[in-house]
């Protein structure tokens, strides 16, 4: 673990100092190994009577450059109003004062996943779960026990990853004993990354989709040698499937799932990504009526921006906002599991194959600055070297130079396989690399594969990535990956699978230190939606959103990490779950 916290060695960064003052603030110190610029001061609460709130007895990661470390807090009105010395915050305690005693836990900056899909998570939890599957007998067996206990409708599902059916060895599954299994009843089942699916011939039927169907632009009908579609469909294509739209209910029911999952993980907020009309609505009304306990910082999905929100002004967020409308989700590529990403060179496992980029680039700069104009931030899923350079030049034509497009703070989704010499392009305009380190332990087996070895060099870069000084935000991309935001630490300090392999981690040199970790997940993620002033960070002034671990997981070795246990979850001074 970096101990640049404690010994308190800093330098100046002429990126943060052009930002602060555009900002009207104090730049601040930047450690040079944190995944997010130092923040600046939070306005200090008024003095309180008593606190609603008391954390003690364990040991307080604060993530402020003034004071790393401390032995309890307390919280008043949503807010952090002391930090520091037990004695000092039992001062403040009051007849109706919640006191919470770590027992030697470790309490940290509320872990925020800064690339997530909240209702996707609920809905997984209802629809088949086809992670870890390793043959297509194993996937019929699963699509059949969820047919006994669903007589009618369609069967859907997600998780299959050809990679793991040693009998495809990396080819793409076909619909052929789906259709025999289930003749007459619609089964999708998409992959694991959501950038592919796997339709029988019912489904296909339903699309419409025969020898002669086109693929679409961004998309691929996957064919046999006969040029018939083998019920692979890839990006875009998946939208020819008429899969029946979710009611209401079901979405609220999927959202509030979801964030029962995800506090009784640690996590206290989420950046969702591409919602859509219905569910901003909802999370506006779950809001409202005190049933949002997390923190949500909403992206629109590309067809509701650009149809209805293009137009107006960007929302303004209020410094306690609970759910926040922040910006938009493009695409510009797909993913390298179903190999979609767009690649500057052929994929080394598919010679004549680049990936596909989703539209037009004229279109997209014209967007981009349209929402710039109106003060929306963009967030751009682009995974292979490609489809990145391919969104650092839509955001150079659209933001142009000067200190009003380093205070955009637009962000690049997953950037995965990038070409090391683009790293520096997110620095000059402080784009932020929202990265999820999962995926890498997720996809180390077969990415050297897929890309050959010339590529690996900026494969999950983070750290190459914080050298040249660029923010980082950390997430899972659940329902991706798994939720568990300890994975996600243990993958970034690690970067080995849950059995500690490969021995020394994938590509080492590209390692975090655990404190790295821990700021990619909470200041990192605050900074790369504006609210660095008050989250992120446990000093006063600021959101009292807090994770408390049941041991002080920076004293455990590496592979008691990723299992580590939550002792609570607190958002805004409120205890959300606890043990």
């Amino acid at each position: 673990m970096s101990g640049a916290l404690s010994r308190r060695k800093f330098v100046h960064s002429s990126l943060l100092a052009s930002t602060a003052a555009a900002l009207g603030c104090e730049a601040s110190p930047v450690p040079r190994d944190q995944p997010a610029p130092a923040p600046a001061k939070a306005p200090p609460p008024p003095e309180p009577e008593g606190a609603d709130l008391l954390i003690v007895g364990g040991a307080i990661l604060t993530l402020d450059p003034e004071a790393p470390r401390a032995e309890a807090l307390a919280a008043s009105g949503g807010q952090l109003i002391a930090v520091g010395s037990r004695a000092q915050v039992e001062a403040l305690r009051g007849p109706n004062t919640r006191v919470l005693d770590l027992a030697g836990g470790l309490a940290v900056p509320g872990l925020t996943d800064a690339h997530a899909h909240l209702s996707g998570l609920g809905k997984q939890l209802e629809d088949i779960d086809l992670a870890g599957v390793s043959s297509e007998a194993e996937l019929l067996a699963r699509v059949r026990a969820q047919a006994d206990k669903q007589p009618e409708g369609w069967l859907v599902g997600r998780g299959w990853d050809q990679n793991r059916w040693p009998a495809l060895a990396g080819a793409m599954p076909t619909h052929h004993a789906l259709s025999e299994a289930f003749p007459d009843r619609p089964v999708w089942l998409r992959r694991v990354d959501g950038h592919a699916g796997l339709a029988n011939q019912t489904v296909l039927k339903l699309a419409g989709i025969t020898e002669g169907t086109p693929d679409p632009r961004g998309g691929e009908i996957l064919r046999d040698e006969r040029g018939a579609a083998t019920g692979v469909l890839v990006d875009a294509a998946m939208g020819l499937v008429p899969v029946p739209a979710a009611r209401p209910e079901a979405l609220r029911r999927w959202l509030l799932g979801g964030q029962a999952r995800a506090l009784a993980l640690g996590i206290t907020g989420v950046h969702d990504m591409g919602v859509g009309a219905a569910g901003d609505a909802l999370y506006r009304a779950l809001a409202q009526a005190g049933e949002l306990r997390l923190r949500v910082h909403a992206y629109a999905d590309h067809d509701w921006f650009a149809r209805d929100l293009v137009g107006g002004p960007a929302p303004a967020v209020e410094p306690a906002a609970r759910y926040a409308l922040k910006g938009v989700k493009l695409y510009i590529d797909g993913a390298l599991g179903s190999r979609g990403a767009a690649l500057l060179e052929d994929y080394s496992d598919r010679r004549g194959h680049r990936g596909m980029l989703q539209h037009p680039r004229e279109e997209l700069v014209r967007l981009c600055a349209q929402a710039h104009g109106r003060g929306w931030q963009i967030a751009s899923h682009a995974i292979g070297d490609r489809g990145i350079r391919e969104a650092l030049d839509i955001y150079e034509a659209a933001l142009g130079e000067g200190d009003a497009a380093r205070r955009a703070r637009w962000r690049v989704e997953h950037s995965q396989i990038v070409a090391p010499e683009d790293i520096p392009r997110y620095a000059a305009r402080d784009i932020i690399a929202s990265m999820q380190p999962t995926h890498a332990t997720s996809d180390m087996p077969w990415v050297p594969a897929r890309v050959g070895p010339d590529r690996l060099a900026g494969a999950y870069a983070w750290r190459r990535f914080l050298d040249a000084g660029v923010a980082l935000a950390l997430g899972s991309d659940f329902p991706v990956e798994q939720p568990n935001i300890t994975h996600g630490l243990y993958a970034a300090v690690t970067r080995q699978d849950a059995e500690g392999q490969p021995e020394g981690g994938w590509l080492p040199d590209q390692r975090l230190t655990l404190e790295q970790g821990i700021a990619g997940f909470s200041r990192g993620a605050a900074y790369a939606v504006h609210r660095e002033r008050s989250l992120g960070v446990l000093a006063r002034g600021y959101q009292a959103d807090i994770t408390c671990f049941q041991r002080d997981i920076t004293t455990l070795p590496p592979v008691e990490l990723r299992d580590a246990a939550i002792r609570a979850t607190i958002v805004a001074g409120e205890v959300a779950w606890e043990a």
